[in-house]
């Protein structure tokens, strides 16, 4: 079959990709940058990319015609102060477009929905949800809650919360009940629910075994890591305090921190688990899901990261954009030394930032990485998500990679903290 993928360059979308190819099928991938979009070499025969952006009209046209299915994996929540808007505008091209060609179904990865009182994340996943429903194709929609995986939004608050503080002060809404699934589940639901007619026309909830409060998944984290934590609830803390808290602790924006904080005070628990028996999927508990992330983590084998999506910040150009290194009007620094070993100096340049820190002055970037989240700016609770390998799009700590090439020795990354000006760093 030949598929169209939306999110192609998200979280779910580059884990979703090889299973898709595993199955046999041709996948279209869309993205607004196809220089933000690595396709692995062994998947390369299999893959086509195209430019779309579903918020502009004249781009669509990009869509084949002879595609039989689509997924619908794009949201906006922290990209834009008008998400709710930008998510409907795009459900209805996407809509529009897939009409028009030859698709049979579209299913589409949206929250769990089961309270009369909605959070705006989650209003405006119900009301993308209510729009494809009208295409002249079938649609199958997979509700999930809290998604645990290495490089997931959700499990990096999680980790961050745990790790750095040994008690907490925390808001009531960590009483809150959610039952979490693992992104292993997720991508099989997805990839198994493709083609089946019994899941045509019809949404499903998701998740694992367990039910469980906020508190009780971090302290179940905190039990895997085998890390002593106390945490306390007070009824004081309001949600703007809520969200200033999981932004300064966590490497959520702050823009994502609100809507987080909206739609942790929403249970998000499953109705039904039909799904299930129609694909004959058993979900794995939320501590067995913990112990596999972890091991992914730490055998460096992170597939894909929220924060490499641009959602973590506020870059909104196409990387192309700057390739060019602008030389009027600009202060330049230069650096020179002699190398006894290139490809030694290549290596450790590949691994800068995250747990590896900065060869000079590793204290001053993290006063700066600190300063920069006091103004509102990313700092460099991000992190990277891959420790010795860097791709266009990737982030490290407060920078966006805009060009990697090892084997050139060639490094391109566009400064994302705040400045009064703009600032590329290449080496």
């Amino acid at each position: 079959m030949r598929m169209l993928l939306t999110g192609a360059t998200g979280y779910i979308g580059k884990r979703l990709l090889p299973a898709l190819v595993a199955e046999g099928h041709h996948v279209i991938c869309c993205t607004r940058d196809r220089a933000r979009f690595h396709v692995p070499a062994a998947l390369r025969d299999h893959v086509t990319v195209i430019e779309v952006d579903f918020l502009e009209r004249a781009s669509l046209a990009e869509i084949p015609a002879d595609i039989d299915a689509a997924y619908y994996l794009m949201h906006s929540m922290a990209s834009s102060t008008d998400f709710q808007k930008a998510e409907l505008m795009s459900a209805v091209n996407f809509r529009e477009a897939v009409s028009a060609t030859g698709a049979k179904q579209v299913l589409y990865l949206t929250g769990i929905v089961n309270e009369d009182e909605l959070s705006e994340h989650l209003a405006s996943r119900k009301a993308v949800e209510d729009e494809l429903k009208r295409g002249s194709y079938h649609t199958t929609c997979l509700r999930a809650g809290i998604i645990i995986g290495s490089g997931s939004a959700s499990f990096e608050i999680i980790r961050d919360l745990v790790e750095k503080l040994p008690v907490m002060i925390t808001p009531v809404w960590l009483r809150t009940r959610c039952q979490p699934i693992a992104i292993r589940d997720v991508i099989a639901f997805l990839a198994k629910s493709l083609g089946n007619a019994a899941t045509y026309d019809r949404d499903f909830d998701s998740g694992g075994p367990g039910m469980y409060t906020y508190k009780e998944m971090l302290l179940g984290y905190a039990k895997v890591r085998g890390l002593k934590r106390w945490i306390g609830i007070v009824p004081v803390m309001t949600p703007r305090l809520s969200s200033y808290w999981l932004y300064f602790v966590t490497s959520t924006s702050y823009r994502l921190a609100v809507s987080l904080v909206d739609s942790m005070k929403v249970e998000v628990v499953c109705r039904n688990t039909d799904l299930n028996g129609i694909l004959d999927i058993t979900p794995i508990d939320y501590e067995t899901a913990l112990q596999a992330t972890l091991q992914k983590i730490e055998g460096n084998e992170v597939v894909s990261g929220w924060k490499d999506s641009f959602t973590s910040s506020a870059f909104t150009a196409q990387l192309s954009e700057f390739l060019q290194v602008p030389t009027f009007g600009c202060f330049a620094d230069q650096r020179s030394g002699t190398m006894s070993s290139p490809e030694q100096t290549r290596e450790r340049i590949w691994r800068i930032g995250g747990s590896t820190g900065w060869y000079y002055g590793n204290w001053m970037w993290r006063l700066r990485g600190f300063m920069d989240k006091l103004v509102g700016g990313v700092g460099l609770n991000r992190g990277r998500t891959h420790a010795d390998t860097l791709m266009a799009s990737d982030s490290v700590d407060f920078w966006r990679v805009l060009y990697a090439n090892k084997e050139e020795g060639r490094l391109l990354l566009f400064a994302e903290m705040k400045l009064p000006g703009g600032g590329l760093a290449r080496i």
